[in-house]
């Protein structure tokens, strides 16, 4: 599972290594005999440097206590008193009957620690949005003691990017990084408060990045350690640049257990700049909903390589439909950026200006096509609707032999029907066994294409079918509800 995660200054000297002279080193390569001496990374100059632009993160949240009128029934505290010889927990001292019902008082409880770094020496500090979300207060401290009240300038949840901003000037600012120069297997730091231990330092080296964890950013996945409080916090290559923000981690613990994921810094920073200018993020949409491209499914389309992102459905009166983009299309580029998974696509269009013209290059029934569309701004996801079929005299299903082979009977949908589900054809799935039932078809499926044929009624349905290799694994772009998705149907053994 992967958690979002909220001192003594370590030093490490350099690591001497002796190198025992055998008859048969003089063999060696003067390579191999160079790798030997390497040296392990000194990070006392780094902390020198950084370290005072690192700070730690305090956020209070006001609370109701529980209670219909703030204080403990008077027979429950009598009951404290006889039984316990004691008032009850939270009771006063002496508890006179009120003249009239008290209103629940708020308190203010200690919410969490984090961590931060100073992005301007005028104030500004970035941390994760989860340290600071539902905070009525946050506190600051600098690495001089030194405390601060702050103002959250804006959060950004998809990308766990907040900035606040204290009233102080002349405060050390930390350098920002270029993330396309950062190396896997380089070391990396991390300065923070890890369960509160102010200024705590840890190092490592950066293990992938791009790492995918199915959040809107890819992330930089290190081996540092990382623990709650450090969140928020910078991760630092060798040069004192700030590469990252410190935000999640796996563990089946809840402790670190080797392995932690940052935010890439240039894409914070391009949040932050939004945050600060408006306090809000805008990001495009094109209102479809999307899904993997598997191996199976690119081989039996035509598209050979599993890449791109799969259209399962397209909002009505979205920029998606407008530009013409169908359920079942395969993306494979956004404004001739390649689509190689799923997640490249929203991360594209949600960093391109809303009202901006771009290209989809999509796959469709075997062949590649250009549509022109105009991001609009994104906005809360709305629920799929399902259609409801309308109480019309059914259609005769349709049981021919090639059809039966595949475990299918279909019919014709209704006018009323297609004009329900925004279609312009399709076959509806009256009943589905044997090996249409194990490729996941179901009865009330809106079968829309077969192969890379698309299918208006039951005659081109069966049309497809005969002119199919049956020798091969048949696909199949069907509908249900709002969505539409491939399954592929495989021949009898």
């Amino acid at each position: 599972m992967i958690f979002k995660v909220e001192g003594h200054k370590l030093r490490s000297g350099l690591l001497a290594v002796a190198l025992a002279v055998t008859a048969g080193a003089a063999f060696l390569p003067v390579e191999s005999v160079h790798a030997q001496t390497r040296t392990l990374p000194d990070f006392t100059d780094l902390v020198d440097q950084v370290g005072p632009s690192v700070v730690n993160i305090r956020t209070v949240e006001k609370v109701t206590p529980r209670g219909g009128n703030g204080e403990m029934d008077e027979e429950m505290q009598e009951f404290f008193r006889r039984f316990f010889g004691q008032p009850a927990p939270g009771a006063p001292r002496s508890t006179p009957r009120p003249n009239r019902p008290q209103q629940p008082q708020e308190e203010e409880r200690p919410r969490g620690v984090g961590s931060g770094f100073i992005l301007t020496a005028d104030g500004y500090v970035m941390t994760n949005a989860h340290v600071v979300e539902d905070a009525s207060e946050v506190l600051v401290t600098l690495p001089d003691k030194r405390e601060f009240k702050a103002k959250i300038v804006g959060a950004d949840k998809r990308t766990d990017v907040a900035v606040v901003k204290i009233e102080a000037t002349g405060l050390p600012a930390v350098k920002v990084g270029d993330i396309s120069k950062l190396r896997v297997g380089e070391w990396v730091m991390a300065i923070g408060s890890p369960f509160g231990l102010e200024n705590t330092v840890t190092a490592g080296i950066v293990s992938a990045k791009q790492r995918d964890t199915g959040e809107y950013l890819p992330f930089i996945q290190t081996d540092v350690a990382i623990n709650p409080g450090n969140s928020g916090g910078p991760l630092i290559n060798m040069r004192g640049e700030v590469v990252g923000i410190n935000s999640q981690i796996y563990s089946r613990s809840g402790g670190f257990m080797g392995i932690s994921f940052s935010i890439p810094i240039d894409e914070a920073i391009r949040v932050s700049d939004q945050l600060r200018t408006s306090g809000r993020v805008s990001r495009g949409r094109i209102g479809v909903q999307i899904d993997q491209v598997t191996k199976d499914v690119a081989e039996a389309i035509g598209l050979g390589k599993a890449q791109g992102a799969l259209v399962r459905g397209v909002e009505a009166g979205s920029p998606g439909e407008k530009a013409g983009v169908e359920p079942g299309d395969v993306i494979t580029k956004f404004d001739g950026k390649p689509i190689e998974k799923p997640s490249d696509l929203p991360r594209l269009v949600g960093n391109t200006k809303p009202g901006t013209k771009s290209t989809l290059t999509v796959f469709r029934r075997g062949a590649s096509r250009d549509l022109n569309v105009t991001i609009a701004e994104i906005e809360p996801d709305k629920p799929a609707k399902r259609a409801a079929d309308r109480d019309e005299p059914a259609p005769k299903p349709s049981v021919s032999a090639a059809a039966k082979s595949l475990g299918l009977a279909v019919s014709d949908l209704t006018d009323a029907q297609k004009k329900e589900l925004k279609l312009k054809g399709g076959v509806k799935v009256d009943t589905a066994s044997d090996a249409a039932a194990r490729a996941g078809l179901r009865e009330g499926d809106i079968i829309l294409a077969v192969g890379n044929s698309d299918v208006a009624n039951t005659r081109e349905f069966e049309s497809a079918i005969g002119k199919a290799d049956k020798s091969k694994a048949l696909s199949v772009l069907f509908r249900r509800g709002d969505w539409a998705q491939y399954a592929l149907i495989r021949p009898a053994r």
